[in-house]
Parts: C-alpha cells; sequence; structure tokens
C-alpha cells in the first residue's frame, strides 16, 4: 500500500464525548437531586444533608453576588438604550401597561383558584403552627424604602428597589447631560457586559445548583410536608400553568398574532433556568438572549427585560400572594368579602415592584396580608413550603417578562417575525461560542434588525 494512498492518510476519528444539551443538563439535576434527597431522608444521611445544602446554597449565593451590581447597571443601561428607539416614551408607557393587565388577569385567576378549592380547608395546621415574620412589608415601608439614607447601604442589603430608583435616577441624568456623560455611559456598558459574562459562568453551573437545591428541599421537607399543603400547592401550580400555558398563549395569538408555540420553542430556556434558579434576577441575561431571538429589537429587549426582571412577577406577586391570602384567612378563620379581594388585586397590581426579583416572595406576601389586616403569623405557615412553590412561580414571572416585549413589539410593528418564527434553542446549549457570537451566527442564516 504506497503511503500516500488514502487510507494511509487517513486520521482515526477517535472517540468524542456527545454534547448533552442544557435542558437535559437540568432534567438530570433535578432527577438526581430527589433522588438524593430521598436517599438522605429514608436513610437518615446527615453528611448527605449538609453537602445537598452548601451545594445549592452557594449556587444561589454566587446569583446573588451579581444581583445588585447587574440591577443597577443593567436598569442604567436600559433606559439610556430608550434614546436609540422610536416613540421611546409610548413603548416604555404600553410596556407598563402590559405588565399592569397581565397581573390582573393573574390575580383574578388566584383568587378564583382560591374560593373554588379551599386551600386551607383540612389541612390539620392551626393558628400555633405560624409565626411571624422577623421583618414585614407594609405600605408606608415600600414608599419610603425606595429612597435610600446613602448610596453604599441599597448594596451591602441587597434592597433592590432602592437599587432601581438609584439606577433610574443616574440614566435619567445621562440622558439629560448628554455628550458629556459619555464616558461614564462606556463605562457603564463595559461593566454590564463585564457581570454578564460572569453570570453566564455561574448559570452554567446550574444543573448542580439544581441537584443541591431540589435534593436539599426533599430531604429536609419530604412528601409528608408536601401532603399537608397539597390543595395549596396544586393550587399554585395549577394557577401558575394556567397563566403560563392559557393565558399567555392566548394573549400572542390574539394581540401579537403570532404562534405561541413558537414563543415556547425560543423562550424555554430561560423558563427552566427560572424554575431551577428560582431568581429572575438570575435569569435576565437569559431571558434578554431569547427575546432578541424572538424578533424584539435589542434596544427595545435591553430596557424591557431588566425592567420586567425587577417588577413584572405574574407568580409571585400575583396568583401567589392571592391564594395565600386565602389559605391564611381560612385557618385563622377570618372573613373575607368584595372589598378584600379588590385589595388583593391592588396590592398585586401596584406592589409587584417589592418582590424586586429575589428568590422568594415573602415581601409580596406580608404587604397583601398587611394591607387586608391578616394575621402576620401565617407567614410562617408558609414558609417551609416556599422553595417548592417559588420554583414555579419564577419560571411564570420570567415567561411573562418576555411575553411582554414581544406583545408590545407586534403592536409596535417593530417585532421580526421571521426571526420569532425561526427561533431556536437558547445561546447556553452553545458552551465554547460567545452569547452574541451565537446569537450573530444564527441571524446569518436569520436576518433580524438590531
Amino acid at each position: 500500500m504506497s503511503a500516500n494512498s488514502p487510507a494511509a492518510t487517513e486520521k482515526p476519528s477517535g472517540f468524542r464525548i456527545p454534547k448533552v444539551p442544557f435542558w437535559a443538563q437540568i432534567v438530570t439535576g433535578l432527577v438526581l437531586g430527589v433522588l438524593l434527597g430521598w436517599l438522605a431522608r429514608s436513610q437518615d444521611v446527615s453528611w448527605l444533608v449538609t453537602t445537598l445544602d452548601k451545594v445549592g446554597s452557594i449556587f444561589v449565593q454566587l446569583l446573588k453576588l451579581a444581583v445588585a451590581p447587574l440591577v443597577f447597571f443593567a436598569i442604567l443601561v436600559s433606559i439610556t438604550n430608550l434614546r436609540k428607539v422610536n416613540n421611546a416614551a409610548r413603548l416604555a408607557t404600553r410596556t407598563l401597561l402590559w405588565f399592569m393587565i397581565t397581573s390582573l388577569i393573574a390575580v383574578v385567576i388566584g383568587l378564583a383558584i382560591g374560593l373554588l378549592t379551599n386551600p386551607g380547608a383540612g389541612t390539620g395546621l392551626t393558628p400555633k403552627d405560624g409565626a411571624k415574620p422577623d421583618s414585614a412589608g407594609t405600605w408606608l415601608d415600600f414608599l419610603t424604602g425606595i429612597i435610600p439614607e446613602n448610596v453604599i447601604t441599597p448594596f451591602t442589603e441587597l434592597n433592590v428597589l432602592q437599587i432601581v430608583f438609584m439606577a433610574a435616577v443616574a440614566g435619567i441624568a445621562i440622558l439629560k447631560i448628554g455628550e458629556k456623560a459619555k464616558p461614564i455611559l462606556d463605562l457603564s456598558e463595559s461593566v454590564l457586559t463585564l457581570l454578564q459574562k460572569a453570570l453566564w459562568w455561574v448559570i452554567k453551573l446550574s444543573p448542580i445548583g439544581t441537584v443541591g437545591l431540589i435534593g436539599y428541599a426533599i430531604a429536609t421537607y419530604g412528601w409528608g410536608l408536601i401532603g399537608k399543603y397539597a390543595t395549596f400547592t396544586a393550587d399554585i401550580y395549577i394557577g401558575c400553568a394556567l397563566v403560563l400555558f392559557g393565558v399567555y398563549p392566548l394573549l400572542l395569538a390574539t394581540v401579537a398574532k403570532v404562534n405561541p408555540l413558537k414563543f415556547f420553542k425560543g423562550a424555554w430556556p430561560a423558563i427552566q433556568l427560572a424554575f431551577v434558579s428560582r431568581s429572575s434576577v438570575g435569569t435576565m441575561p437569559v431571558t434578554q438572549k431569547v427575546t432578541e431571538r424572538l424578533g424584539v429589537p435589542k434596544d427595545y429587549t435591553s430596557f424591557a427585560v431588566p425592567f420586567g426582571a425587577t417588577t413584572k412577577m405574574d407568580g409571585c406577586a400575583a396568583i401567589y400572594p392571592a391564594i395565600a391570602a386565602i389559605f391564611v384567612a381560612q385557618i385563622f378563620d377570618v372573613q373575607m368579602g368584595i372589598k378584600e379581594y379588590i385589595l388583593i388585586a391592588f396590592v398585586s397590581v401596584v406592589g409587584s415592584a417589592a418582590t424586586a426579583g429575589l428568590t422568594g416572595a415573602t415581601v409580596m406576601l406580608t404587604l397583601t396580608l398587611s394591607t387586608l389586616g391578616l394575621p402576620m403569623e401565617g407567614v410562617g405557615l408558609l414558609l417551609a413550603i416556599d422553595p417548592i412553590l417559588d420554583m414555579m412561580r419564577t419560571a411564570t414571572n420570567v415567561a411573562g417578562q418576555s411575553v411582554v416585549p414581544v406583545l408590545v413589539a407586534a403592536r409596535e410593528n417593530i417585532l421580526d417575525r421571521e426571526a420569532y418564527n425561526t427561533a431556536s434553542s437558547s445561546p447556553i446549549d452553545e458552551p465554547d461560542a460567545e452569547p452574541d457570537a451565537a446569537l450573530a451566527d444564527e441571524r446569518q442564516a436569520a436576518p433580524v434588525p438590531a
């Protein structure tokens, strides 16, 4: 055989490990977490419980580490980006209006489910099982707490609402100053890019974080506790599912006049990450990427998604407090009428910024209970089950944060419908590529205007 023959020059292909899609990694993490949690609880393996707790806590801690600066620079840059968008004031107004409309629909669904199912009945829980939270949200605290006492404390204490306020003021000031403030704006955009890249690395750890978070929840609470809250838990999941798979698709089909299935195909990576991470802010870079992939112009997306990540909470601030208020009222034998239900709707639509995109919705719940005059001990009844509820709530939040920009963009005729119809998997399925580069590569095949 000649040395120059094809057989001689052919190189062995070798064994290559197949790439596992990100969604499959998440599902694997969920299954492994459930198995390890069950094992730790059934066999009383204390070191495994501790390990799961540490793994989950470190993952959440890494997410929270970037929250304060990420929110500040994302809101600041998003406001300044509006200068590049035609009819910026109109877009911002319509975005806020749709946030409120969808929140109102969600809270009505939550109230209807709660009234139909009576989630507090037959649980065996009593007022003695509750405990007052260390702090409770009130309207006075909410209104006066927006303005910080200094510029440092909001970042050290992770007061997202105050960070949003400072970022909004800074962004508006940069717009007013104009060219002289360009160095500050350039620096802010560079820092935001850096933060998003660092958070992207954390996001890649989601499958490992999933094992810890789910495993610790099962090991600590077990299925027995879930049984006590079976109706309440089912109500939250059903309510969120109705909004996620009923209301949003209906709005997409009738208002935006697009195929809802295409939306879920494009947005699913953000929704599944939100389910695991339980953080709208932590998911924000992915939410922004998938919303851009769905054909929403980048300049508008960079405003709408960060704004939504801190204020748009259909799961945490609408469905959950509505059902939770009915649950607490039934446990404490407090009668509620039309006035109370209207108050719940008002708090959900107006006060959703109190949740501020962080894991958990305790602040929103205390705000709702205090407005209705319900016992704060009711919060203690729900804290144990909260991590399990928060997964579905946050997934619903994030879906809404992507749906609204699509609705507004479609109504304003700035939605790239070709990009929407060809949207595919998330850039996080491309671990070797930069997120923006991955987007650019795919947009060469399906051009999308900037």
